[in-house]
């Protein structure tokens, strides 16, 4: 008996050795690199430039995670360009304001503060970029001017993967605010972005040759599009975002260019959309340049308030007239579902399908559609042109498909 109680004592010994072992572990703590020890300071006057350039170099050659860290205080930056690739995984860190210059030209780059070429990279924070926009946007009129000056985007991301954002606020870019190139698996959540209704192309986020992103619990309001979908994006899931005011969720404009790239796989989902000039939408440009799909698209539990036009796809796009007659769209627009959509439309027209007659939509399919318009030119309505599919379950307006 005795020997069968050494036992278990042993057995108990070695256990409780085990559990001190594991516990006792260091635990891997990200080195920080506070910019304030680079000489930054948070006074909303100094430029901060080269104190953020030297406390990312260092960041990213730390051999283990590391944290770049800007505290509390408003910091004034030039146009930075932070790049990779970085020797461990990598915090940005902005619980302050940081503040770029009022006037575009002092930023020299197309994007104030832009990330390239990292993998692992984290930004999150309570903080604000303050991109000072309004004195730009009366200088911009791209509807008069083809030519009109390129305005600096807040914060761009190129050739990024396996990483995310969280919690920051983007304030009053002078162009768009997000911009994302060639990125793979990445996340987007909490983040607020403001900019007011009449601000000229302050896209919230604007994505291109990306894939495998994920953007969740996000309020946009701003004056261009919420999120732009542009060519070669795939896998995309976007749910419970709050869209308005603004242009909506678009995919497009695509076709002007002919190295363009198919749009495959995007899900927009449980979001609310209010008083904005669109809902959902997709846009081709007439006589498109190039010859691509838009393909497996599911738009569903949708909310629309006040909404000027909540489903739309136009494959007549031309912003700068005269338009008439310019050809059709070469873009094949297929397998799109939109299920329980539901609000009320501004205009009477609540769906439009204007799709191509060379290239009609196909495989579109309604399903339990109720937006309802209250004007005096009576009930809502839908149009279609060039477009096959089917309708299931309430359809308010009547539909229209083939």
């Amino acid at each position: 008996m005795a020997p069968c109680i050494d036992f278990v004592f042993m057995a108990f010994g070695l256990l409780l050795l085990l559990i001190a072992v594991t516990t006792s572990r260091p635990i891997t703590r990200p080195k920080v690199f506070d910019v304030r020890s680079y000489g930054a300071k948070g006074d909303g006057k100094m430029d901060n430039t080269n104190a953020f350039t030297n406390a990312w170099k260092d960041a990213c050659r730390w051999n283990g995670p590391s944290k770049m860290y800007i505290p509390l205080g408003t910091f004034y930056l030039g146009g930075v360009t932070f790049v990779g690739p970085c020797d461990g995984k990598i915090s940005f860190v902005i619980d302050g304001t940081l503040l770029a210059p009022p006037n575009n030209d002092d930023i020299k780059k197309e994007i104030w503060i832009n990330f390239r070429y990292i993998n692992y990279l984290t930004v999150f924070g309570d903080g604000t970029l303050d991109g000072q926009g309004k004195k730009s946007w009366s200088l911009i009129d791209c509807q008069k001017d083809n030519n009109c000056p390129k305005l600096a985007i807040n914060m761009g991301f190129d050739f990024v993967k396996n990483s995310s954002m969280n919690g920051i606020t983007s304030l009053n870019s002078k162009a768009g605010h997000f911009n994302f190139l060639s990125v793979d698996h990445f996340s987007i959540t909490r983040v607020n972005i403001i900019a007011p209704s009449n601000s000229p192309n302050t896209d919230g986020i604007k994505i291109a040759l990306s894939s495998n992103m994920q953007i969740s619990n996000t309020h946009i309001s701003t004056g261009d599009d919420c999120i732009a979908m542009l060519s070669g994006n795939t896998n995309f899931d976007i749910y419970n975002v709050k869209c308005g005011p603004g242009h909506g969720i678009s995919i497009g404009s695509l076709g002007k260019n002919k190295d363009e790239k198919n749009v495959n796989g995007l899900m927009v989902r449980n979001s609310v959309f209010t008083g904005t000039t669109n809902g959902i939408r997709i846009k081709t440009w007439e006589s498109s340049a190039s010859t691509i799909r838009i393909i497996n698209l599911v738009y569903e539990n949708l909310q629309m308030i006040n909404v000027e036009n909540p489903i739309g796809i136009d494959q007549k796009y031309c912003p700068y007239p005269p338009c008439s007659n310019m050809g059709d769209s070469h873009i094949q627009i297929r397998n799109v579902t939109l299920k329980n959509i539901w609000g009320t439309s501004k205009n009477k027209v609540a769906v439009k399908f204007q799709c191509s007659k060379t290239f009609p939509c196909k495989d579109v399919q309604l399903i339990d559609i109720n937006l309802t318009h209250h004007g005096v030119d009576g009930p809502a309505s839908a149009l279609c042109e060039n477009v096959d599919g089917s309708a299931t379950g309430k359809m308010v307006p009547p539909h229209c498909l083939s």
